[in-house]
C-alpha cells in the first residue's frame, strides 16, 4: 500500500488549506484512513479519521469544528480540509491507513510521507 500526501504550504492564521492523500496498491473497503500531525519537538498527534466504507468520522478536540476529513472513493483519496487555521496547527501532517478507525497511531499500518503546514500569525 502506498500513500501519497500533498497540499501543504505556508498560510496566514484564519486561512484554509486542503491536504490530499492518494492511496494505491490496495482496496480500502475494510480500512480506515487517518491524519496525524507532528509539530517540531513534539510527539505525533491524532487529527482525524474516517471509516472508508461507512464514512463515520472521528476528530481530535483541537480541530473539531474547523477540520473535515472527506473521502472520494472514485479516486481512492482522502482529504483533510482545514479551516480557520491557527499558528498551533503548524506541523508535518501524515496520512495513514489501517484496519481500525481510532486515534491511536498503532491502528494504522501504512503511512505516507509528511506534508508540511506552516501557519503564521
Amino acid at each position: 500500500v502506498q500513500l501519497q500526501a500533498s497540499g501543504g504550504g505556508s498560510v496566514q492564521a484564519g486561512d484554509s488549506l486542503r491536504l490530499s492523500c492518494l492511496v494505491s496498491g490496495r482496496s480500502l473497503g475494510d480500512y480506515a484512513m487517518g491524519w496525524f500531525r507532528q509539530a517540531p519537538g513534539k510527539e505525533r498527534d491524532f487529527v482525524a479519521a474516517i471509516s472508508w466504507t461507512s464514512g463515520n468520522m472521528l476528530y481530535a478536540d483541537s480541530v473539531k469544528g474547523r477540520f473535515a476529513i472527506p473521502r472520494d472513493k472514485s479516486k481512492n483519496a482522502v482529504y483533510l480540509q482545514m479551516y480557520r487555521l491557527k499558528p498551533e496547527d503548524t506541523a508535518d501532517y501524515y496520512c495513514a491507513a489501517g484496519p481500525i478507525r481510532g486515534s491511536n497511531g498503532r491502528y494504522y499500518h501504512h503511512w505516507g510521507q509528511g506534508t508540511q503546514v506552516t501557519v503564521s500569525s
